[in-house]
């Protein structure tokens, strides 16, 4: 059974090397930024246990009934055994009055990881979430939003990352709904 823990100095290692070898440069983060807000508390960065070993992660950012899954991975011995499925049901479990809805890469039959692309999306289906017909752009990086429940408007997200980034780095932090 997995439990999401507000991740530790212990568990800090493990996360930050599974980001950084789970995400492609362009679609990370920078790291200190990502600890100074969990810190700061406008985000949540949450450690998925299970048996006391340390299993995966989930980076939420959160705004009256929004929920933003902005990184979730499973440690790669751990994928396939239903870990991820788990950190979901358990999520929900946590925000239960919340819209969860993250940014999911384009489905795009000739990027290089067409098929990894596929999965995931069946992933997410598979786990109660939908498509919500709209894009999310991230810097340079276009995503399709998918979620449980109403779709979240652009004002709605633009107010949500504005809380997360703060107004110096929203400045600089180009994210919006199109």
């Amino acid at each position: 059974m997995i439990s999401l823990e507000p991740c530790t100095k212990e568990n800090m290692s493990k996360m930050k090397r599974l980001y950084l070898t789970a995400f492609p440069a362009e679609e990370r983060a920078p790291w200190w930024l990502l600890k100074r807000r969990a810190g700061q508390g406008r985000a949540e960065m949450l450690a998925a246990v299970e048996g006391g070993s340390f299993a995966g992660m989930a980076y939420m950012v959160t705004l009256r009934d929004m929920a933003y899954l902005f990184y979730l991975t499973v440690e790669d011995s751990r994928r396939g055994q239903g870990i991820g499925g788990e950190i979901l049901a358990a999520l929900k479990e946590r925000y239960p009055d919340k819209r969860i809805f993250l940014a999911r890469e384009q489905l795009d039959p000739s990027a290089e990881n067409a098929a990894q692309r596929e999965s995931r999306h069946r992933f997410y289906l598979a786990n109660g979430f939908q498509d919500w017909g709209v894009q999310i752009r991230e810097s340079t990086v276009t995503y399709d939003a998918m979620g449980i429940g109403k779709p979240v408007t652009a004002p709605e997200y633009a107010a949500l990352i504005g809380s997360w980034s703060g107004k110096l780095l929203r400045l600089f932090f180009n994210a919006h709904i199109i």
